[in-house]
């Protein structure tokens, strides 16, 4: 919590280090009023964008959903689905790219409609912010294309929450320039998601100073806990990871003070039709939620 404001977020004030004392409240623009359906908003819990990676057909997605928001509700975690509509960032023209734009994102909008919660899925031109938005509630920026103006542009123009995720390329302090496209067009609805930067040609590392420097930005930032721990670049074109280290880099996010968390889920990763290589096996998610709402209620201590 703000100790100036007394807002109920993780990392909201900064210190002289010559006075030792605090300058000023950031005025984080951090609330969810874009987003009516979410509950448990004022638990001073992190918030939770999760789901599969791509919506594979509605018997798929719809029970991932329903489990998800049985977690959450009983730990009280604001939840957002996730789930892309198509999948334009493939390393092979054979890969899965979706089930066709318009009936993936009906899947989308019945699935918010039926268990009552908001939805977020990526978008790739401004002719999908102007599309999705109609069926949406988040519109997510990917990471290789944050630096799109005319995307962000057209995102911030539909007046849903943008959260923008931070390429593998930037650094945290320049994200800000991503985040001013956005506020040009007078929204203010924004998020931004780090899911490391290239380590060599085929892994990422986390770097966690970005997440308390996006913070400073003045909005809210999500960890990405399944993409950053991708190898992109195989030689066979299939995006390797490593899920073991999930729940590590959950914990060491949320210490760090992180306010959301991000991460794709599948009841059989192995046979996922996208990034099934990093995704976090559905029957083990109730449990690193468990732990990570622990290691909330240690951090959130030290802000009181």
């Amino acid at each position: 919590m703000c100790i100036l404001c007394r807002h109920g977020v993780s990392q909201h004030f900064v210190f002289s280090p010559e006075k030792d004392i605090i300058l000023k409240c950031l005025k984080m623009k951090f609330n969810f009023d874009p987003l009516p359906q979410i509950k448990y908003s004022g638990n001073n819990n992190f918030f939770l964008l999760a789901g599969p990676c791509v919506i594979e057909n509605e018997k798929m997605a719809y029970p991932i959903a329903e489990r998800i928001l049985e977690i959450t509700d009983r730990l009280k975690i604001p939840f957002v689905f996730k789930a892309s509509y198509r999948k334009a960032n493939r390393s092979r023209l054979d890969s899965f790219s979706g089930i066709g734009d318009e009936k993936a994102l009906k899947i989308l909008r019945n699935i918010s409609k039926k268990l009552e919660i908001p939805v977020v899925t990526d978008i790739h031109s401004a002719e999908e912010a102007r599309l999705a938005a109609g069926y949406v509630d988040v519109l997510q920026i990917p990471a290789f294309l944050c630096r799109q103006t005319e995307l962000l542009l057209a995102a911030g123009e539909t007046g849903k929450v943008v959260n923008i995720k931070k390429g593998q390329f930037v650094s945290g302090e320049a994200m800000r320039f991503a985040v001013e496209k956005v506020q040009s067009t007078g929204n203010e609805n924004i998020w931004l998601t780090e899911r490391g930067n290239m380590f060599g040609y085929g892994d990422l590392v986390v770097d966690y100073r970005n997440i308390p420097t996006m913070q400073n930005i003045g909005f809210p930032v999500v960890l990405d806990i399944t993409h950053s721990l991708q190898q992109p670049n195989q030689s066979n074109g299939i995006t390797g990871g490593n899920p073991q280290l999930i729940e590590t880099i959950g914990r060491a996010g949320i210490a760090a003070g992180v306010d959301g968390i991000f991460l794709e889920t599948h009841p059989q990763p192995s046979i996922a039709k996208s990034d099934g290589a990093n995704m976090l096996p559905l029957d083990k998610l109730e449990k690193l939620l468990e732990h990570l709402v622990e290691i909330r209620k240690v951090v959130s201590r030290f802000s009181e």
